[in-house]
């Protein structure tokens, strides 16, 4: 699957890519008193939980002279959409199994589904980060729509991820339980509730191969020290080159595998 049919096949299913998106979206929550509400709650929740270990536990305070809980939230929004994105997407095949074994259905739009569906909840984010920075007095800026670049990014990026992911969970179960434990390790590596100014300048070169950590320091250069990615050429070009062979991997594993889904699932 080249990138261009790829492209075409999302676009010729976009409407059924939507539909499904917002019913993924609509049902994950479904049964609770809150419903779709935890998908807003539950990442609150965890900024403030940060926000007072950090803040008031450690007396974090600011991060060169910046608020430390907007610091924070500028480098933490973009991993909770990645965060969901992959974990979700991962199960995309199993979650979705009595599509799998439909022979006239196009399942490889499924993962790119999941993806769709934890957006949502992202842009409802973009826009409360805009709005906490411009009610503590800073206001939005033309650097800070480079943050839609950022996404689009993201999206590339965990596309490529979960065709590869989903794929694999088919056949190893596991899987799933050890991307959760890698995602833990991986907040703390990116980094984004730590400062990496902290560290000798020999060492950044190790968080620079992280392709999240180019997004992570996008989205704060978007909220807070007005950068621009094209002052970052070498990273940017890492970034796509990396994103692109994640894309071409993830696909051809796809589609090698997929006459054995219906079978196995």
């Amino acid at each position: 699957m080249n990138m261009v049919s790829f492209i075409r096949n999302l676009y010729e299913n976009r409407k059924l890519i939507g539909n499904l998106a917002k019913n993924d979206f609509k049902t994950r929550y479904a049964g609770s008193y809150l419903g779709f509400m935890w998908a807003f709650f539950q990442p609150i929740v965890t900024i403030l939980v940060y926000w007072f270990v950090f803040t008031v536990g450690l007396k974090s305070g600011t991060v060169n002279d910046f608020p430390f809980a907007l610091w924070l939230m500028a480098g933490i929004i973009p991993w909770f959409f990645f965060q969901d994105a992959l974990n979700s997407g991962t199960l995309a095949l199993v979650e979705y199994s009595y599509l799998v074994k439909k022979v006239v259905f196009k399942i490889d739009i499924l993962p790119f589904v999941k993806v769709l569906s934890a957006l949502f909840v992202h842009v409802f984010f973009i826009f409360f980060v805009i709005l906490v920075y411009a009610l503590n007095g800073y206001m939005p800026t033309p650097y800070t729509l480079q943050v839609f670049y950022y996404s689009f990014c993201l999206i590339c990026i965990v596309t490529g991820m979960v065709y590869f992911t989903s794929a694999i969970m088919v056949f190893f179960r596991d899987l799933n339980q050890l991307i959760s434990v890698i995602l833990q390790v991986g907040i703390w590596m990116t980094p984004i509730m730590w400062n990496i100014q902290i560290l000798p300048q020999n060492l950044l070169w190790i968080f620079n191969l992280n392709p999240i950590y180019y997004v992570v320091v996008g989205y704060r250069d978007a909220f807070i020290y007005h950068g621009v990615f094209w002052q970052r050429p070498e990273t940017t070009i890492y970034f796509w080159v990396f994103t692109i062979l994640m894309y071409i991997i993830g696909t051809k594993v796809f589609k090698s595998l997929q006459v054995h889904f219906a079978d196995v699932l």
